[in-house]
């Protein structure tokens, strides 16, 4: 909790020196985290941004999951990044809950299949904006084997990042987990933004790896790619991710 703290205030004590960034789209998967049991999932590494935009230190891309119940689970996502002008570069707070609407599990076979939801407020903490937005995501995902895939689609309406109007966009993606031998897994990601708004829009897909050494610990290394105009170009983020008990 020491930790989710002290992201937040980093987020707030860059607002007055940042600038505001488009909205990246990162899908999700339908894994709940046991109640009473906090998952924080870190990125740290360097994004060249569109053609337009300069290099920026991802410092961290965070993720924080709480499970509250077995079929709901409280999120808090952010960024926060320097760029190459040592301009502090944090996102929005997206606040969520993901809800587990519907699944199956074959104890024969293996197989599983599952529904689920999550939506939540996104917070104005990127510098110069203003207002509270939404975003919503509906989740598809199944197992088949050492394959775990999850469909994302939903949409978002964003703070207003600096009295022009706000970034509104409809997003998708795919979210892709193919475990190997032992404690090595294989990750990979495609996700895209069609904005309504007057924004370029973005295509982005990732690959990479993942050391799982125990249940309560994951190491990640993961390369990004983007093709449209409004896409980071290329990146390479190493991530963190232990498990705490809470309760």
């Amino acid at each position: 909790m020491r930790l989710a703290v002290a992201l937040l205030l980093m987020l707030l004590s860059g607002a007055a020196a940042a600038r505001p960034v488009r909205p990246l789209f990162e899908p999700t998967d339908l894994e709940m985290e046991q109640p009473g049991v906090l998952d924080v999932d870190l990125q740290i590494g360097v994004v060249r941004g569109a053609d337009t935009g300069p290099y920026r230190v991802v410092t961290p891309d965070f993720e924080l999951d709480v499970g509250i119940l077995s079929w709901l689970e409280l999120d808090i996502d952010g960024t926060y990044a320097v760029d190459e002008d040592a301009h502090a570069v944090p996102d929005n707070l997206w606040v969520s809950a993901k809800i587990v609407a519907a699944g199956a599990r074959s104890p024969v076979t293996g197989r599983a299949f599952g529904l689920g939801l999550q939506i939540g407020p996104k917070l104005p903490v990127a510098p110069g904006s203003s207002g509270v937005g939404v975003e919503g995501l509906a989740l598809i995902g199944g197992l088949l084997g050492r394959t775990q895939a999850v469909l994302n689609f939903g949409g978002f309406i964003d703070p207003d990042p600096d009295g022009t109007g706000r970034d509104e966009g409809i997003e998708a993606g795919l979210d892709l987990e193919i475990h190997l031998s032992g404690p090595w897994s294989l990750l990979g990601e495609l996700s895209g933004i069609s904005f309504v708004s007057h924004d370029p829009d973005q295509l982005i897909s990732t690959a990479g790896i993942k050391w799982s050494p125990r249940e309560s610990f994951d190491l990640s290394l993961v390369a990004l790619w983007g093709y449209l105009d409004g896409s980071d170009r290329w990146g390479l983020l190493l991530g963190v991710s232990p498990k705490f008990r809470l309760l």
